[in-house]
């Protein structure tokens, strides 16, 4: 007899009845394991090891997996924002199970596996119809970046966003090291600022942005804001830059995200002076 808790590790901690039956794991077997806590059923007809994650189960307990912006945390990408409530993606033909008024259901292409995560462009897919474009934005960089989106798949997401974000999809890279990066170049391209990006300076190294000649724009993520040596080593790299004839303006997590505005001004600003 297969032990129930041993195929489900095999199966990524989590398969419907079916599925463990087609491998071995009889009907008293799972009895066996649920009354003895090795195995928990998530809904009829869908079991799980105790220590799969509670998103998980819980989305596998309405009828379907994770979706949206919790899916796109979970498969790695830069996520702006993760909404409070619990986002489930039910494929094209899922059923919802029990009382969903606390979740938002998504409908969208695919087949769901239980306890398994979209695809990656099916996640963005998601993203492009329930949160605002520069999550979706950021989010596709991310992918992009991290080679999680074949040309194939690319091709097949423009096909179904919607028309209005064509563009961004059109206009997105895979040379943002982080989804500030993403923020800051959507952002000034709206205002009819481009920006060359991952710019190798001699003296300096490697820079996120330089606008027209001499304007250096860096991004500094929430890990390095507390790093004293980084601080350090930015500084320096500051004051080579200075030495050559750069300004450099360097904003952290915070004002990109919640005070863009004074970021932006102080753009518009230094751009204005060096033309005068």
């Amino acid at each position: 007899m297969f032990s129930a808790a041993a195929i489900l590790l095999t199966l990524g901690r989590m398969a419907r009845t079916a599925e463990l039956k087609s491998l071995g794991v009889s009907e008293s077997e799972l009895t066996r394991a649920v009354r003895a806590g090795e195995v928990v059923r998530a809904r009829q007809g869908v079991y799980a090891l105790p220590d799969t994650a509670p998103e998980h189960v819980h989305a596998a307990a309405h009828g379907g997996t994770i979706g949206c912006a919790h899916a796109a945390a979970l498969h790695g990408l830069w996520t702006l924002t993760v909404p409070d409530v619990p986002h489930v993606w039910m494929g094209r033909t899922g059923t919802p199970r029990g009382r969903t008024d606390g979740c938002r259901i998504h409908w969208s292409h695919g087949h769901v596996d239980v306890g398994r995560l979209p695809p990656v462009e099916v996640v963005l897919l998601q993203l492009a119809v329930c949160a605002d474009e520069e999550t979706f934005f950021a989010a596709l960089e991310s992918a992009l970046r991290r080679s999680l989106l074949a040309p194939g798949r690319l091709r097949w997401l423009y096909r179904r966003v919607p028309h209005r974000l064509r563009r961004l999809v059109s206009f997105a890279r895979a040379d943002a090291d982080s989804g500030l990066e993403s923020l800051i170049r959507l952002r000034l391209h709206r205002i009819g600022i481009e920006v060359r990006t991952q710019v190798t300076i001699v003296g300096v190294g490697e820079v996120d942005f330089v606008i027209g000649a001499r304007l250096i724009i860096e991004a500094d993520g929430r890990e390095n804001h507390d790093a004293s040596d980084k601080r350090h080593k930015d500084l320096l790299r500051d004051a080579a830059a200075a030495s050559l004839g750069y300004e450099t303006l360097r904003f952290d997590y915070d004002i990109i995200v919640n005070h863009w505005p004074v970021a932006q001004a102080a753009i518009l600003a230094a751009l204005a002076r060096a033309a005068s």
